[in-house]
């Protein structure tokens, strides 16, 4: 159960004064469900409203915050042009300037002959001193409440600024002083603020200094989330391996057939990782070990050898996808692969129904199966393992930290491998993973060629649109990637639409198109479609990033390479290559570029090295944003920001071991105050761990 002291935070966000469903709805997506989410959302910037001059001192370019007389008000003749209104002070004149708007309510908040009190950007336009839309208009009575420093806060397409600051004051009014969970000592060498003061002074900053990530308060918040991360990561590996192993040792030969009939030779970086994975299997402790492979490295066959270990002592392996689509492209490898060692390979997805369903639950129940690969299905109540010794979770981070304990829990002792295609910087390494062991696969597979990469100016497009058609009618197949809204999947779904009619004009008949709002049955279904040849063209947005494997796709074109994060073009580029056939990646940008965008695509073009391009990525977006990216495989955090905070995720990382190993089930004052500060951070799982001893 949650603390009581944190109900109050832990209220829905539309029970906000003010706040209605469609307000809520944007609310919830920019920042989570419930008011704590709203008060660990950030400023990013201020507007300094103490500067309150008479209208002719006030400097161009200011914010001024001004009384003011109405005297007049001007209405258009014609609709187009602005509405003004004129107002004086003992030094002059201004004209407010309003665009589309209503006459009866500007005459109802500027009454001609009454003062108010004006706030906004002072312009001066043909002589004449002008605010247009001013932010504020209130009563006298209100001024000194407006000779404050106004917090700027992160938005979303189709939420404005003041409900939102309204409805972020309103949460932290409703927050409460909590227990102290961090050291003391700690806390008085940094001269920390108390977690509440620390959440009120984040949303008043007074200068630039204030917005900083090493600002005292914004230091305080940053540590309180690292360390519950920490704390939840030290329990779950804890809770793990304190679970009696088993050793899973033989001496049989199955590996080594599958190895002799691969029609490939093992990477030395795949026989390195298969080694470490074998190892720890043949410990009695739990393994409980991190598998990071580059786009295309050969994580699958590695998984797949490592469950046959499972097979030889005649028990079970399952690796479980997030998605219907990757879960089937690990089981078309899987099984082709089973069959040559004659070992019965499954799949099990939600799609999987009546006979068919209670079928696979009998073979999966008696051992029948030896092998099976599925979604999220595969944890369901139903599902029973005959003896499941090995869990394998791929793109885990597309899982909670502590679901993936869901399917181990499906067998007696079982091992659990985790697995991700998405190169993690050494850095994020120790905050995100800090619980699991880790191999990394750094060959690409023999016979891979690199793929070239060119950036063109947008404008090329009819050039790139006249090289595509050479190519298809050379049998190649291609991507097209649209460009990334960040605010709006509509859009993006919009952008691949349109491109998908212009391409169908130019391409009649052979061309695809998916996206995320498909249902998995049609995404499948196209998929499956591009994969036999019906058409040679896949436009998409970035629901193709991972575990889409088509050897015959040579072509893959982004469109706005500029709005996309450095990892997950290399993830996007990383959808071609995958035969001996050469392949291209063409980046179509809108000039002008940044420095940032330059930078990135500069990189890609250097190299296909997805650790080097994460680490470059980390380097020159920071982590706030790198970790905000869709499926970009590491944790999301409110507060922290890694590139800045290494020292105190270092901090945590050693107290949270210091803080188990005296106090494994937190039960002394200290203890109980930081089951609140697992709770405060939505660790709710863990916490029922530790109840559960």
């Amino acid at each position: 159960m949650r603390p009581e002291l944190l109900f109050p935070i832990y209220t829905a966000v539309r029970s906000l004064p003010g706040v209605g469903p469609r307000l809520s709805m944007m609310i919830e997506k920019l920042v989570g469900p419930n008011l704590v989410d709203l008060c660990f959302h950030l400023p990013n910037g201020f507007i300094d409203r103490r500067y309150s001059p008479s209208i002719i001192d006030a400097v161009p370019g200011s914010v001024a915050t001004i009384r003011i007389q109405v005297l007049e008000h001007h209405p258009p003749k014609v609709r187009r042009l602005p509405y003004r209104v004129s107002c004086t002070d003992d030094s002059g004149v201004i004209e407010l300037v309003f665009f589309h708007a209503r006459k009866d309510y500007l005459e109802n908040i500027l009454p001609v002959g009454q003062t108010r009190i004006i706030s906004g950007k002072v312009e001066h336009f043909k002589g004449n001193v002008q605010m247009s839309h001013p932010d504020h208009i209130i009563k006298p009575s209100e001024f000194k409440d407006l000779l404050t420093v106004e917090p700027v806060y992160p938005l979303t397409a189709g939420l404005t600024a003041r409900p939102l600051s309204k409805a972020i004051k309103n949460s932290i009014k409703m927050a409460t002083p909590l227990p102290e969970w961090q050291d003391l000592a700690w806390l008085n060498k940094h001269k920390s603020p108390s977690w509440l003061e620390a959440l009120q002074k984040v949303h008043t900053p007074e200068n630039e200094d204030d917005l900083s990530p090493l600002a005292p308060a914004r230091m305080r918040l940053a540590f309180d989330e690292l360390l519950a991360d920490q704390l939840a990561l030290s329990i779950v590996r804890k809770t793990h391996r304190k679970k009696a192993g088993r050793a899973i040792k033989t001496d049989a030969d199955l590996i080594e057939k599958a190895i002799a009939a691969l029609p490939f030779k093992l990477t030395n970086s795949q026989t390195n990782s298969l080694n470490e994975i074998l190892k720890d299997m043949a410990e009695p402790l739990r393994m409980l070990r991190l598998l990071q492979g580059d786009v295309g490295s050969g994580k699958t066959v590695v998984a797949f050898l490592a469950m046959l270990r499972a097979v030889e002592i005649g028990a079970q392996g399952a690796l479980m996808a997030p998605t219907e689509v990757l879960a089937r492209q690990h089981f078309k490898t899987i099984s082709e692969l089973a069959k040559s060692v004659g070992v019965n390979a499954s799949i099990l997805t939600g799609r999987d129904k009546g006979k068919n369903r209670e079928k696979l639950l009998r073979g999966i129940a008696d051992g029948e199966i030896s092998i099976l690969v599925g979604t999220h299905a595969l944890f369901q109540k139903d599902v029973e393992f005959n003896d499941l010794a090995l869990a394998v979770i791929d793109e885990q981070h597309r899982f909670g930290v502590h679901q993936r304990l869901m399917l181990t829990d499906k067998g007696e002792a079982a091992d659990m491998l985790v697995m991700t295609a998405t190169p993690i910087p050494r850095t994020l390494m120790l905050c995100a993973y800090s619980d699991l062991d880790s191999s990394r696969l750094t060959d690409k597979p023999s016979g891979r060629k690199s793929i070239e990469t060119r950036a063109l100016p947008n404008s090329r497009l009819e050039e790139v649109v006249t090289r595509l058609e050479a190519s298809v009618n050379r049998d190649s197949k291609a991507f097209w990637v649209c460009p990334l809204v960040e605010e709006s999947e509509l859009i993006d779904i919009q952008a691949a639409t349109d491109r998908y009619a212009y391409l169908n004009r130019r391409f009649p008949n052979r061309v695809g198109l998916v996206h995320g709002k498909m249902k998995g049955s049609e995404k499948d279904k196209v998929m499956s479609s591009f994969t036999s040849g019906d058409f040679d063209i896949l436009v998409a947005t970035t629901v193709i990033e991972v575990g889409v494997d088509i050897p015959e796709a040579t072509i893959m074109v982004i469109e706005h390479a500029e709005r996309f994060g450095l990892s997950q073009l290399h993830q996007l580029r990383g959808r071609v290559g995958r035969s001996e056939r050469k392949s291209s990646c063409l980046l179509l940008y809108a000039p002008p570029l940044g420095e940032i965008a330059r930078a990135r695509l500069k990189i890609l073009r250097e190299t296909d090295d997805g650790f080097r391009i994460a680490e470059e990525d980390l380097r020159l977006r920071g982590a706030g944003e790198m970790l905000g990216t869709r499926q970009s495989g590491l944790p999301v955090y409110k507060v922290a920001d890694i590139t800045k905070h290494q020292e105190l995720m270092m901090a945590a990382r050693d107290d949270a071991r210091l803080i188990i190993e005296r106090d494994p089930a937190l039960t002394s004052e200290r203890g109980k105050a930081l089951r609140i500060l697992l709770y405060l951070f939505a660790k709710d799982s863990v916490v029922q761990t530790l109840r559960s001893g």
